[in-house]
């Protein structure tokens, strides 16, 4: 199945050959036997529309060349914060080589620390202790990967879904008052805490989806402000009876039953548990979604040329509605990480950052699945290991936040990134092809 994101030029006669009959893969209709490529090139494509999804679609080498200039970014700023660097800098010339070893010195030992405190810590006594950095990075990674999940989903539609951090909280608050509130077996418990979860991001997306598919409104407006509503909801909410810890004054609610959390992994001496595993098999979903089934096929279509799409047979409002209800699905699951696998009680920070910074982790991803789910562990690392580095070495965690920021910023700027490398873009072979489907297409 052609993907959206790579679409192919026709060849001047097929312009020319009949459409093919239907393959009982896609909708009936003017939509029966063509791929979203086709789809496509139905109907002019609108240039920001086009920009977005270069961006959100773009080549994998691209982010891993982000990836590295953001690196080198960082350790630009961890030398240009050192002292021993900036006393060897005031006799560079006299003895060059000092400045050249101190600088060397601060960048290994300040990654040196962030490795070594986010996958694996060759200086610890025994096994479990020299793995501990790597399990706490799957854990702070598995709220990243869901939500990043339903951040990649609605861009693969389209729409830039800004909300997840208030699905992660509406998804969370109803898990949390399931977990502390009901007291059923353990299995029970646990599933019906996760539902509830599931259920309180995509209600929370679908308001989004419904007001963007029935009245038109910008789901980047709607999903800022119905982050601000649910972030003041759940800060209202904890100050009631009804979530408020029992002889607390504090905001925060009583601590869910042992029944609806989820299982540690390797026991407890370890955070890491069965939500990681919940986030593989999300994974799974959203490729077999996106992939293999007929939804996914109009999702990618509607995602590619929602005017084509429209024109063939496919209801746009419909796949508006579907896209962000299972993005905000996605993200109620990362809620469930959060109160079920972490934290254990509600407060007013149970989302964190997590809902922001899976915009990046989407992006990085270029709104793959597979893509997500490495870029959710790369800034599982980078905010496990920047603990470490900081205690370690006395280097600020901010230093890890810049080379976040930076990774944003060559993901939306490849243009930047191919002139620093020299890649070629291709623009000569994609005028040509260009050309020359004009030309057939006038024939015709």
């Amino acid at each position: 199945m052609t993907d959206p994101a790579n679409l192919p030029d026709r060849d001047p006669a097929s312009a020319q050959t009949p459409p093919p009959a239907s393959t009982g893969e896609t909708p009936g209709g003017a939509a029966a036997g063509n791929t979203p490529a086709q789809l496509a090139e139905a109907s002019t494509v609108d240039p920001q529309a086009s920009l977005m999804r270069r961006i959100t679609t773009g080549n994998g080498l691209v982010s891993v060349l982000a990836i590295v200039l953001s690196l080198l970014v960082g350790a630009i700023l961890i030398a240009a914060t050192d002292e021993r660097v900036t006393g060897a800098a005031s006799y560079f010339f006299a003895r060059p080589t000092d400045m050249l070893t101190a600088v060397w010195a601060s960048v290994s030992e300040a990654y040196g620390a962030l490795f070594r405190s986010a996958i694996f810590n060759n200086q610890a006594d025994g096994f479990a202790n020299a793995i501990y950095p790597l399990t706490e990075t799957l854990t702070v990674a598995t709220p990243l990967i869901l939500a990043g999940l339903g951040v990649a989903l609605a861009f693969r539609v389209g729409l830039f879904n800004i909300g997840g951090q208030g699905q992660i909280i509406l998804g969370a608050m109803l898990a949390g008052w399931v977990g502390f509130t009901l007291d059923l077996p353990a299995g029970l418990h646990l599933l019906l805490a996760v539902v509830a979860g599931i259920v309180g991001g995509a209600i929370w997306g679908g308001i989004a989806g419904v007001l963007k598919a029935k009245r038109g409104a910008h789901e980047v407006i709607v999903t800022i402000m119905l982050n601000y509503i649910a972030v003041y909801l759940l800060l209202y909410l904890l100050t009631t009876p009804g979530f408020q810890r029992p002889g607390s004054n504090n905001p925060i609610s009583p601590e869910i039953h042992e029944s609806a959390a989820y299982p540690l992994i390797f026991g407890s001496g370890f955070r890491l548990h069965l939500g990681f595993v919940v986030a593989l098999l999300a994974v799974a979903f959203v490729w077999w979604l996106l992939n293999r089934s007929t939804t996914g096929f109009e999702l990618r279509a509607v995602g590619a040329n929602p005017q084509a799409a429209r024109t063939a047979g496919i209801n746009v409002s419909r796949a508006y509605i579907t896209a962000m209800v299972v993005a905000g699905a996605l993200a109620g699951l990362a809620g469930t990480a959060q109160i079920s696998g972490t934290e254990r009680s509600l407060s007013g920070d149970i989302a964190a950052s997590f809902g922001f910074d899976a915009i990046t982790v989407a992006l990085l991803g270029r709104s793959n699945p597979i893509g997500t789910l490495f870029a959710g562990l790369l800034f599982g690392a980078l905010r496990a290991g920047g603990v470490g580095m900081q205690s370690n070495t006395g280097i600020p965690i901010d230093i890890v936040l810049v080379v976040q920021s930076f990774i944003v910023l060559f993901i939306a700027a490849p243009p930047l990134v191919r002139s620093i490398f020299r890649i070629p873009t291709g623009q000569k072979k994609s005028k040509k092809t260009t050309a020359r489907t004009a030309k057939a297409g006038g024939a015709a």
